[in-house]
């Protein structure tokens, strides 16, 4: 199967479920001048507006990510996740402009059929800028480099590596580096159904 961007599969589904933008933006909460980018220019955004999307078309937030799907386990073997990049926050106008990318998450079980949760390795590069996101579900994360930058409602801490984090998703938060060098970490997001 041909590998599809987010904005291509959202696009997709909207077709097949006559869903028009608008309609998916008063479901999901989601500016329908998004959808128009995230669809027809390409702009990746941060996580949660993929979720929420996900949630409005009433699909799983990995459909919106999968190339093919797997029933039995997926292993991924040391060294293919950096192979397995699913989306750059930031993209495409970043880069072009010479800016930051954000943060690159490459997925651990991106062909797994049916999963409710998705484990990324992610990096987050030293410029990367995000707003504080909120979502359903819950969010696991493991510094594996670097010193991250945790905002959790009005609750501020740095995470080292070797540290690890869970949290309810629905509370505002926000990653990014503590002292402005790049982080790498696992991050597992469970979404219900």
């Amino acid at each position: 199967m041909a590998e599809h961007t987010p904005g291509e599969r959202i696009a997709e589904i909207r077709k097949t479920y006559s869903i028009s933008r608008e309609v998916l933006a008063e479901r999901s909460g989601v500016s329908a001048d998004l959808i128009t980018r995230i669809e027809d220019d390409g702009h990746i955004p941060d996580l949660a507006p993929l979720i929420k999307i996900a949630r409005g078309l009433g699909v799983r937030l990995g459909t919106l990510l999968d190339d093919h799907e797997q029933l039995g386990p997926v292993i991924c073997r040391a060294g293919r996740a950096d192979s397995l990049s699913r989306f750059k926050t930031g993209l495409p106008e970043g880069v072009a402009a010479g800016g930051h990318h954000g943060m690159s998450f490459n997925a651990l079980a991106a062909d797994k059929n049916s999963r409710h949760m998705e484990p990324f390795i992610v990096t987050i590069e030293a410029d990367a800028q995000q707003e504080k996101s909120t979502h359903e579900g819950e969010e696991f994360i493991y510094v594996l480099e670097g010193k991250l930058a945790l905002e959790y409602g009005m609750d501020k801490d740095t995470l080292n590596a070797g540290d690890s984090v869970y949290y309810d998703s629905i509370v505002p938060h926000r990653v990014f580096s503590a002292d402005n060098s790049p982080v790498k970490i696992l991050a597992v997001i469970y979404t219900p159904v």
